[in-house]
């Protein structure tokens, strides 16, 4: 039966300090392979050496195109790529992004679900919105097993809690302890193999590059009334259960919470110009009432004088509502 010997990682925001914890507790013997997604910059560099100073007992690399898996190696995934694990290797991917991600977590845990099933442990550490949620679905789904680091244990804890709202979790823990569990667990025999959803082979596709047509589109999504943010084309829900997420004919995808924030910041763009047409629509009035008085036209004057208020209370509206849209409420509990 072997043993389960791969070992995918995500990461995000506060997410390097327990990654380093975790590998620096990995024995020289480690009788697996172990794959890692940190949402990094297009060109940053920073994060290789500092990856492999922690994991002082097991060689580090950047992961390339065609490159073989080896036990005892940590890969590393290269900036502006998606990581994907085919059959004994490793492929660089350059499609479409999620969750304005490239690498994405979800895309790497889909890769190695669908290739290994029960031989993968996915692991999501801190990080914001939820990116990993959908991936870790995924090892679930195909028999792996799925580690979270406990929420309260997080720098940022949305990664986390988006993780253990998708899918039943096999451990959620303090990150200082991830790394003897993993440790323990790569030398048990995995379970049983599942049938692999349809859906997450087409989206390993898609990481890869694959053109998605509007037809295997409609396998696995519905049209929704939402425009992608990335490329203004029509989104689509896909229909798994959790978590909600939605994809364009292009490939791109969000989970909710990620278009949220991407249409938060459409509309606050909206608003200030809006707020800026109408300001200047205020100014051009003040200045047709001026005109009109000098002009002898009192009741012309008078008008554009009101129009000026009337634009200006606007004007002050809306100022309102964008310091609002910068300061929300948080939503008091539920009873």
């Amino acid at each position: 039966m072997g043993n389960r010997d791969i070992i995918v990682i995500g990461g995000s925001a506060g997410a390097t300090a327990p990654l380093k914890e975790i590998l620096g507790q990995l024995p020289a013997d480690l009788p697996a392979a172990v794959f890692v997604v940190l949402h990094i910059p297009s060109h940053g560099i920073g994060i290789l050496s500092t990856v492999a100073s922690a994991a002082g007992r097991l060689p580090v690399v950047q992961a390339k195109s065609g490159m073989v898996i080896k036990n005892g190696h940590i890969y590393l995934a290269a900036p502006d790529h998606h990581l994907l694990l085919f059959e004994s290797h490793m492929m660089l991917g350059c499609g479409p992004r999620e969750n304005m991600a490239r690498p994405a977590i979800d895309a790497l845990f889909r890769s190695a679900a669908l290739q290994y099933g029960p031989r993968v442990i996915g692991v999501v550490l801190s990080g914001l919105l939820s990116d990993g949620a959908a991936g870790l679905t995924a090892i679930k789904r195909c028999g792996g097993v799925a580690l979270v680091q406990d929420p309260t244990d997080a720098i940022a804890d949305e990664m986390p809690l988006r993780a253990l709202e998708a899918t039943t979790v096999d451990l959620c823990v303090p990150g200082v302890r991830i790394g003897d569990i993993l440790s323990d667990l790569v030398r048990e025999e995995p379970g049983t193999g599942l049938p692999v959803p349809p859906e997450v082979r087409l989206e390993v596709e898609i990481a890869a590059g694959e053109r998605i047509g509007s037809d295997s589109l409609a396998k696995i999504a519905d049209p929704a009334p939402l425009t992608c943010p990335s490329c203004g084309g029509v989104l689509s829900e896909l229909k798994m259960e959790h978590p909600l997420r939605f994809r364009c004919q292009v490939g791109h995808a969000y989970t909710a919470d990620a278009l949220a924030k991407q249409q938060e910041g459409k509309v606050d763009e909206a608003m200030r110009v809006a707020l800026r047409i109408i300001e200047e629509r205020a100014e051009l009035v003040q200045r047709m009432a001026t005109d009109g008085r000098h002009s002898g036209r009192a009741a012309v004057a008078e008008m554009y004088d009101a129009r000026a208020i009337e634009y200006r209370e606007y004007a002050d509206m809306i100022r309102r509502v964008v310091l609002n849209s910068l300061d929300p409420k948080t939503p008091k509990p539920e009873s």
